[in-house]
């Protein structure tokens, strides 16, 4: 009620102010009684009048009960003296600008009022214009808004307490996380001081555990020669074959160690193919089951449409004959080893997946024991070289960090998980083979023979041993042999009129490595066929880990009759 009654009020003061203006008097039409000194009761707010030069002609008598200023005095400027000092100045300007203009005039300031008292008043004016366009008068509107200001200053001050506090609060907090990072940069610091110092340690390990079992494979070998020359000198040869074969069993043993430690290093000479693991896991049965003795069940499943995989698949013999031996110990008792192969893809996000594996197709291999299993500490350290929980003696310690390499080394991943009494599960991630595979059962052909038949070999290697052991190899053979100490040497004699038939070079050659020379070499003579020669083969050598057609790869050390099937199967495409 009290709303309607007061939006029924301001109509009719509305109205009253249309006829002053209309008049010229602030005397209401006749009959309404329209006192003015109700806008003072209503609100503290004036209304009042000015001549086209701006000065005041007319005010209402609420003036005089708003300000304690008779209206005659006020007439003019002389409602100007009170405005506060401190504002005349901008608000004359203010007033003097609006009439130059002949635009609106707003503006704020203080003004001493009937106590004696300054409050903020806001003032607008508007002018009445004739027919012609020129200014008659000004109508304007005084009202106390000192509340509103008085609220906009507390919001003012609190907003700049406000400020204040959140500026000494963002100080304090970079000053919380400037110690935090200070904390956690001292932090890394100590981490990789302990990462340093775990990693000498494990090179400690490595070292140690490599000169142990090269000196025991050294000792073999040289103590089988030793007393082979000293049969031969008194011509005791009935003995000579036992003695050879001691040394050539050292040997293979030092050969099968080293490629353990390049598959651990990931840098062992790989020759990735479509593999169907199913398959060669089928293919193992036999072996596994025999390696593995009647006390244990042994259970092959294999999933449907299994892709192929793209890797080694002599190492993944390798690996999985690991596996396989590694639960037959953890199974002393007997129990049962699972061999499963699966379809999976690895999708971003994925918290179940490997954190270092990116996300793709991947076929997975995982060999399971029912056997004593693995505290948590030792599955940490199951991957470190020489690293072994078996009796001395029983194992090298390095058949896990093989797989552990192979399987990085082919884009993959190994995880184990086991717990103490349960038994454990190693499983295999390899990528998928995407691009046609090849036939299912398709067989070798029949060996080869071994003999030359007129081609010409250029043998490129830096250690001059191994060269003329080459040559001699080849020569037997009957091919016709051309021979270089490195790579420059080499592209010499590929750049001559020489026929070359097949290039056996070696990868780490001096000037220019056994890739380059290959590549320079079949620019000049495209079709050449390579056999590179190899014990250490990083990825940058052979890019993505493939070699192009017409390309072979034999791993040093190896055995003349080996060298000569390759080189015949080349020659044979």
């Amino acid at each position: 009620m009290r709303l309607a009654a007061l939006e029924a009020e301001n109509a009719r003061l509305r109205e009253a102010l249309a006829w002053a203006e209309a008049n010229g008097t602030w005397v209401g039409p006749p009959g309404e009684g329209i006192d003015p000194s109700a806008l003072v009761r209503l609100a503290p707010r004036i209304s009042w009048t000015a001549d086209a030069e701006g000065r005041i002609t007319g005010l209402p008598e609420s003036w005089v009960e708003l300000t304690g200023m008779e209206c005659e005095a006020a007439l003019g400027d002389g409602w100007l003296r009170l405005v506060h000092p401190d504002d005349r100045a901008s608000v004359s300007a203010a007033w003097a600008r609006a009439i130059s203009s002949t635009g609106s005039f707003e503006a704020e300031y203080r003004m001493r009022l009937t106590r004696g008292h300054y409050r903020w008043m806001h003032t607008r004016a508007l002018p009445l214009r004739g027919p012609t366009g020129d200014i008659l008068r000004w109508h304007g509107m005084t009202e106390d808004v000192h509340e509103r200001r008085a609220a906009e200053d507390s919001l003012r001050v609190l907003n700049e307490t406000l400020e204040t506090r959140v500026a000494e609060r963002t100080h304090e907090l970079a000053a919380a996380n400037a110690r935090l990072q200070s904390e956690i940069a001292e932090r890394g610091r100590a981490e990789e001081a302990l990462r340093h110092a775990q990693k000498m340690e494990a090179v400690g390990q490595l070292t140690g555990g490599i000169a142990h079992d090269f000196n025991n494979l050294l000792s073999g070998i040289l103590g089988s020669l030793s007393i082979l020359q000293k049969r031969l000198e008194l011509g005791q040869v009935d003995q000579a074959p036992r003695y050879i074969n001691s040394a050539m069993a050292s040997v293979n043993r030092a050969a099968a160690l080293t490629h353990r430690l390049l598959a651990f290093s990931r840098r062992q000479p790989l020759e990735p193919r479509p593999v169907e693991a199913h398959a060669l896991i089928v293919s193992l049965e036999e072996l596994m089951r025999r390696t593995i003795g009647p006390s244990i069940q042994l259970e092959v499943r294999p999933a449907e449409g299994l892709w192929h995989t793209l890797c080694d698949p002599h190492q993944l013999e390798n690996a999985l004959l690991n596996l396989v031996i590694n639960a037959r110990d953890a199974m002393p008792s007997g129990g049962r080893l699972t061999l499963e192969t699966e379809n999976t893809r690895l999708e971003a996000g994925d918290t179940t997946a490997p954190r270092d594996l990116a996300p793709g197709a991947y076929v997975r291999i995982r060999v399971t024991d029912t056997g004593s299993g693995m505290p948590p500490d030792v599955i940490a350290r199951a991957f470190e070289p020489f690293f072994t929980t078996k009796p001395l003696g029983q194992g090298t310690g390095l058949g896990l960090s093989m797989i552990y390499g192979f399987a990085k080394q082919s884009e993959g991943h190994v995880r184990i998980d086991s717990e103490v009494g349960r038994g454990t599960s190693v499983t295999l991630f390899l990528p998928r083979f995407v691009g046609e595979a090849p036939e299912e059962g398709a067989v070798a052909g029949a060996p080869v023979a071994a003999r030359a038949e007129g081609e010409t070999v250029l043998v490129v290697e830096d250690e001059p041993l191994l060269r003329e052991l080459v040559l001699e190899i080849l020569g037997e053979l009957g091919y016709r042999t051309i021979e270089a100490a490195d790579g420059p040497e080499g592209l010499k004699v590929v750049q001559s009129k020489k026929r070359i038939d097949l290039l056996v070079t070696d990868i780490g050659l001096p000037g220019l490595n056994g890739r380059q020379l290959a590549d320079a070499a079949r620019e000049l003579r495209p079709g050449l066929k390579v056999l590179f020669m190899t014990g250490y083969a990083e990825n940058a050598v052979f890019g993505t880990g493939y070699l192009d057609s017409g390309m072979q790869m034999i791993t040093k050390p190896f055995d003349p009759d080996a060298l000569a099937t390759r080189v015949r199967e080349m020659f044979e495409g």
